[in-house]
């Protein structure tokens, strides 16, 4: 029990990290100038899928300890759960506005709550109740702006089809992901991040044409080294190395160590730094319904992670991986 709660404890400080950097997703439109989000996207997963390459040279040991069949399913991950996720989400608000896409983000956390929960039936349904109204209570009230500012006008049905796409996108992701994570030796969680960033990377390369079709302001620009260009890929690389790689990286550490039912209610903290970062960009502090907000998705979460470590039916790895778990993490 001892060694099974100091990994949900290491695993849910990795949690925190991968939310954080993940939120830096939302400085996006911060950061675009000139450009649009579309351009971001596409700029800061090419820059991932380099990033990805370069880093894969220092892993080619591990990479070769794993199957083809791994290698391409951790390529397919990074196209799914990274930049599929990215465009629904993008999508979403180009076509409808944010109060669409922040009312069925927000559910993410509850419906990977609900599906690990009946994966492993680990937790009475009772027992988490409580933790996942705090949490989308939380949701709600940091996402208040949006949801009052109601839809806007454009495109409602298509909004709607990239909402809910996000959401299968992600969840798909979470599910998959984790039982992936869970056949791979410990030593190849950094070769799988690197994995997922260059599927990610490829597909975007394959979306370049289409956006050049569309006619997008950033590849169309005569002059690649004027100033707004080499800020706004400046800040492509900085939401690629915080997101893709601090953030993804620490999220597959955390998958490894936590459960699914809890893992799926920390995803709710990337809100809270998501409007806390907003907030620092426009050099605002948040009002008093986001600070009720943020406490309340704390709390949930806090509440959460007390009863997974109070919990007597908490599935532990073998000794020798977590042998070789622990000995990673001492590194």
């Amino acid at each position: 029990m001892v060694v099974a709660n100091r990994q949900i404890i290491q695993g849910t400080l990795f949690a925190i990290v991968a939310t954080f950097f993940w939120a830096f997703n939302f400085i996006a439109p911060y950061v675009t100038g000139p450009y649009s989000i579309e351009d971001m996207v596409l700029a800061r997963y090419v820059i991932a899928g380099v990033m990805g390459l370069i880093f894969l040279l220092f892993y080619r040991r591990q990479l070769r300890g794993m199957s083809l069949g791994q290698r391409l399913s951790g390529m397919a991950l990074g196209v799914n759960g990274y930049l599929l996720y990215s465009i629904c989400i993008a999508g979403s608000v180009i076509c409808s506005g944010p109060a669409l896409i922040a009312a069925f983000v927000g559910l993410v956390p509850l419906l990977q709550t609900v599906i690990g929960n009946l994966q492993s039936r680990r937790l009475r349904w009772k027992s988490i109740v409580i933790p996942m109204i705090l949490i989308i209570a939380g949701l709600a009230l940091l996402n208040m702006r949006a949801l009052a500012a109601g839809p806007a006008a454009g495109h409602p049905l298509s909004g709607l089809a990239f909402a809910l796409g996000a959401v299968a996108s992600w969840l798909s992701f979470s599910v998959i992901n984790q039982k992936a994570v869970a056949k791979l030796a410990p030593a190849t969680t950094e070769v799988w991040t690197c994995l997922m960033m260059i599927g990610a990377g490829i597909g975007a390369l394959v979306l370049l044409p289409l956006a050049v079709g569309a006619g997008k302001a950033l590849v169309r620009e005569p002059d690649l080294l004027n100033a707004p260009v080499l800020l706004f890929y400046a800040w492509a690389l900085i939401i690629a190395f915080s997101s893709s790689v601090l953030g993804a990286g620490a999220w597959n550490a955390a998958t490894r160590r936590l459960p699914m039912v809890l893992s799926g209610q920390f995803v709710a903290l990337e809100s809270l730094f998501a409007t806390v970062l907003g907030y620092a960009f426009l050099g605002q502090w948040p009002g008093l319904s986001e600070i009720i907000g943020m406490a309340l998705v704390v709390l949930g979460a806090a509440r959460s992670l007390h009863i997974i470590l109070a919990s007597k039916d908490i599935d532990v790895p073998s000794p020798a991986l977590l042998e070789e778990i622990a000995h990673e993490y001492d590194r």
